[in-house]
Parts: C-alpha cells; sequence; structure tokens
C-alpha cells in the first residue's frame, strides 16, 4: 500500500503504522495491481461504515464517479 502522511507518499508492508491526527491530511492507494488489505482504527469512532460499503459497491464502475464524488463529499473527503 502506498500511504500519504499529510507530507509524502510512503511505502507500507505488513505491519506498518500510520497515525493520523485528527483532522489530518491522509490517503492511501494500491498500485500494485493485487489485492491488498489494511485495517482502518477510527478512535474515537466516526461513522464511516456507509462510506466504505459505498466505495465497495461502485469499485470498478466508471459509471459511477458522480456518486462516488457524492459520498466522499457527504463524508468530508476529497479525492486525489
Amino acid at each position: 500500500m502506498r500511504l500519504y502522511n499529510g507530507k509524502a507518499w510512503v511505502d507500507a508492508t505488513a505491519g506498518d503504522f500510520s497515525y493520523v491526527p485528527e483532522g489530518g491530511i491522509h490517503a492511501f492507494r494500491n498500485e500494485s495491481g493485487l489485492a491488498a488489505s489494511m485495517l482502518i482504527l477510527f478512535a474515537p469512532g466516526a461513522p464511516r461504515e456507509e462510506y466504505f460499503e459505498t466505495l465497495a459497491r461502485l469499485a470498478g464502475n466508471p459509471a459511477a464517479d458522480a456518486e462516488r464524488l457524492e459520498v466522499a463529499l457527504r463524508h468530508d473527503n476529497i479525492w486525489i
């Protein structure tokens, strides 16, 4: 995975940890072309289930760009 820590993109591997303070700019992406997974912990918890469920449902559907943008903006996310 590639993680953006607010200043630069860094490569992450199994077992790596990245801390994002409240309101911190961050991002992640998988550039490998292979399946990847990561654990995200929100503390205190934020209501993000609908956000990730919608992104999963829209994955791979270029016709859903408008809906993807709408759900991102509703959850205070900006695609970079």
